[in-house]
């Protein structure tokens, strides 16, 4: 499992039982996502840091920080996508790995806080089948607007 260091902002890997406390995202895909080829190529980084997707993993990583935690996992960042087997072994330890976090963040990137409780039904990331795992697998689940 790769784990961001919400410090550093580096990716770096565990298995086993050396894996650490970590805060995890929930959230939808949108068009300029943050991978993890781009996340681990510095340079990249730099380049697209300002898109939407960078910044949901620095939003990610800053809110573990406040919250006490060391390392955050992002799907995006941390899957190697261009794996298939990576990525199905992913699929597979999904409810794990949220079952496992400490904290769950889930971003609402198509909602604001002044929305009405009725909104939260017509949100993106309410229709969608996946999101159930990761909203009963763990213990503890924060909801986060755009704003």
């Amino acid at each position: 499992m790769r784990l961001i260091n919400v410090h550093t902002l580096e990716i770096q890997s565990f298995s086993g039982t050396n894996i650490p406390q970590y805060a995890i995202l929930s959230h939808t895909w949108g068009t300029k996502e943050a991978t993890f080829q781009k996340w681990t190529n510095k340079w990249s980084r730099l380049t697209h840091k300002h898109t939407s997707g960078y910044h949901k993993v620095l939003a990610t990583c800053k809110q573990a920080r406040h919250d006490g935690l060391k390392y955050a996992w992002v799907d995006t960042g941390c899957i190697d996508k261009s794996s298939s087997a990576e990525l199905s072994e992913a699929i597979n330890s999904m409810y794990t790995w949220y079952k496992k976090a400490t904290i769950c963040y889930v971003y609402l990137s198509d909602l604001a806080a002044s929305d009405t409780f009725d909104s939260l039904r017509e949100g993106r990331w309410f229709t969608r089948g996946w999101t159930l795992q990761e909203l009963i697998a763990p213990d503890n689940v924060q909801l986060y607007t755009k704003d």
